[in-house]
This record gives C-alpha cells, sequence and structure tokens, in this order.
C-alpha cells in the first residue's frame, strides 16, 4: 500500500551557526582583550566597554573586516546585546530604590526626565540629527553606553550615530568622575549629600561609583545607590520610547518600532533578584556575564564603524553632549540641595 510521505519541518543547518564564528569570535576577543586590559590596570572607572569599541574602530578602519565577518557582528549587536541588558537586571532590586528615600529618589527621577528632554530639545536647536539626540539624551541622562544600546533598540540610529554618542559619554562622563570630588568642597556637598549628587549626575555606573567613594564610605554608598535607581528608570524610559515611535510609526503610514521585549526581561530580572537571595558569588558572575556581553556587542558595533561616516557629522553633537553633561551637573546640584540626602 502507497503511503505519502510525510514532510518535516527543517532544522536550521548547524553550518548557519557556523557563518557567526568569524564576527562573533573577533568580537569575543576584543572584549576579552578589553577586559583584561582594565583588570591589569587596576582603574575600576576605566570602561571596557569603550576600549573594545576603539579596538573594534581601529581595526575596522585600519586593516579592514576578515572575510564573513558580518554575520557574527550582526548577531552580536542584536540578541548578545539584549542578552546582557536583561542580566543587568540582577544587579538591582526593588529594595535599592525604598532605601534611597522619596524625596531623593524623586530628585533623582527629575534629573533624569528634565536632562533628557533638554538635550532632545537642544539637539534641535543645534541641528544634530535628532536619533544622535536622542542617544546622547539617553546616554547622558540615564547610565552611558549600556543606556545608548537599550535606547537604541526602539531608535535604530546607524552604528556611527551610536558610536558618535558613546564616545560623547565617555569623554564627558570621565570629565564628571575627575570634576565632581574637586566641586564638593566649593559646593558645600560632603557625605551623603555628596554621593547622592553624583549618582544622580555621573554618566557611567563605574564613573559614578568611583567619583562617589572618593568623598568617604557614606558618599560612596548613597552614590551606589543613587546610580543603580537610575539604572532602573532605564526601563520605563526604552517602554516610554517605543510607544511614542510605534505611534508615529502607525500616523506615518510606515513600519511599526520593535517592542523592546528584552527590557521587561530586565525588569523580570530585578523582580528575582528582589524576591529570591542570590548567592553573593553567582549575583558577581551574572554580574560579570552582562558586563561581558555588553562589552562584546559594543566591539561589535566599533568593527562597523567608518571613521569618515564619524568625521562628516562634525562638531554639533559633540557640544550638545557638553551642554547636556554641564545641565545635568547644574540640575542635579540644585535639586541634592534642595532636599537633602
Amino acid at each position: 500500500m502507497f503511503r505519502a510521505p510525510t514532510r518535516s519541518v527543517p532544522s536550521r543547518p548547524s553550518h548557519c551557526w557556523l557563518g557567526l564564528l568569524p564576527g562573533l569570535g573577533l568580537a569575543a576577543l576584543l572584549a576579552a582583550a578589553a577586559t583584561a586590559a582594565q583588570g591589569l590596570s587596576g582603574i575600576a572607572a576605566l570602561s571596557p566597554m569603550a576600549l573594545a569599541m576603539a579596538a573594534g574602530i581601529a581595526i575596522r578602519n585600519g586593516i579592514g573586516l576578515p572575510e564573513g565577518a558580518s554575520p557574527g557582528l550582526a548577531f552580536a549587536m542584536r540578541p548578545v546585546l539584549r542578552a546582557g541588558i536583561v542580566l543587568l537586571g540582577f544587579r538591582l532590586t526593588l529594595g535599592d530604590l525604598a532605601a534611597l528615600g522619596v524625596p531623593a529618589l524623586g530628585a533623582v527621577a527629575a534629573t533624569l526626565a528634565a536632562t533628557f528632554l533638554f538635550t532632545k530639545a537642544a539637539g534641535r536647536a543645534l541641528g544634530v540629527e535628532p536619533r544622535l539626540a536622542e542617544l546622547i539624551a539617553a546616554g547622558t541622562s540615564v547610565c552611558g553606553a549600556s543606556a545608548i544600546l537599550a535606547v537604541n533598540a526602539v531608535t535604530r540610529a546607524r552604528d556611527e550615530d551610536v558610536a558618535y554618542a558613546i564616545a560623547c559619554v565617555t569623554v564627558f562622563g570621565t570629565a564628571a568622575m575627575l570634576l565632581t570630588p574637586l566641586l564638593a568642597g566649593p559646593l558645600g556637598f560632603a557625605g551623603a549629600e555628596f554621593g547622592l549628587w553624583v549618582g544622580a549626575t555621573v554618566h557611567e555606573v563605574a564613573q559614578a561609583v568611583g567619583a562617589a567613594f572618593a568623598g568617604g564610605e557614606a558618599a560612596g554608598q548613597a552614590g551606589t545607590v543613587a546610580k543603580l535607581a537610575r539604572v532602573m528608570m532605564l526601563a520605563p524610559l526604552v517602554l516610554a520610547l517605543g510607544a511614542l515611535a510605534a505611534r508615529r510609526g502607525d500616523r506615518a503610514g510606515g513600519a511599526r518600532a520593535p517592542m523592546p521585549w528584552f527590557v521587561l526581561g530586565f525588569v523580570a530580572a530585578a523582580g528575582v533578584n528582589s524576591a529570591v537571595a542570590i548567592p553573593p558569588g553567582l549575583s558577581a558572575a551574572v554580574g560579570q556575564g552582562a558586563g561581558f556581553l555588553l562589552t562584546l556587542a559594543l566591539a561589535a558595533m566599533g568593527l562597523e564603524t567608518r571613521l569618515g561616516r564619524l568625521r562628516a557629522m562634525g562638531l554639533r553633537p559633540l557640544a550638545l553632549g557638553a551642554a547636556a553633561w554641564v545641565f545635568i551637573l547644574a540640575l542635579g546640584g540644585a535639586l541634592v540641595a534642595l532636599v537633602g540626602a
């Protein structure tokens, strides 16, 4: 008796995954080298992400990419990046927000929102491309490179825009890290009040923690909690931007912006970390894993960045980054002075 052959769903061939290896392997190698360089330097505030991106840019514009690298680089800049952002949630707990207190938390949130809106408006006034301005706004107001990468899932800017925005927050975040301890005395900030100011205004997590502990143990603790509160506010910011982008797409008849589902994973990870006592060793390993995945993604982005396009953007985006930096330091200082610590 004749039996019709059954049709099976073909599995994804293994050679598709092998095609990711050249680009993914190169990005992973740069990420490992950048992480090792930061460890050997002994400088906690030195960002492996910035080092990996700089190395990637140097390779792309110096000797060029190896053949077949593009698929792996694209994989690093999407699934790998989003997995890293989800894992960042395990660094946070809802108790971090409660420990900050309502007045201080309000000052942090107001500084973040006002800085984001100011930077967007200043970008329009300076004639900076809107997507680049949005990335600089996110990096300055929330948490540097991590925020730029997360927001770009909705903004969908060019790789060169992302590279320029990260360069801005790296330069001005480093300047803030060095200057805030020097400004503490003249401004009358000390102890937890100084830490709150630093945590509410300095760009990257490592930069904020380094600057805060320069003011002593109380300042360091307050600065760390304030900075983590800003990181937690990344989730509602990205979700809000995604909703706005989707509405604009509908009105224009264009494609809908993607729903940033990975942000919900970020929130879920923070919820699990709040409800379950994760062993310190495991928590540290997850944090290191998140940092490595983000560093790998930035290495890939550097490898896809063309310096000619960066130079074509001119100095206006840099001026925007400077204006946003001055604004967040001034407003954050004023609000911290108003509410205390």
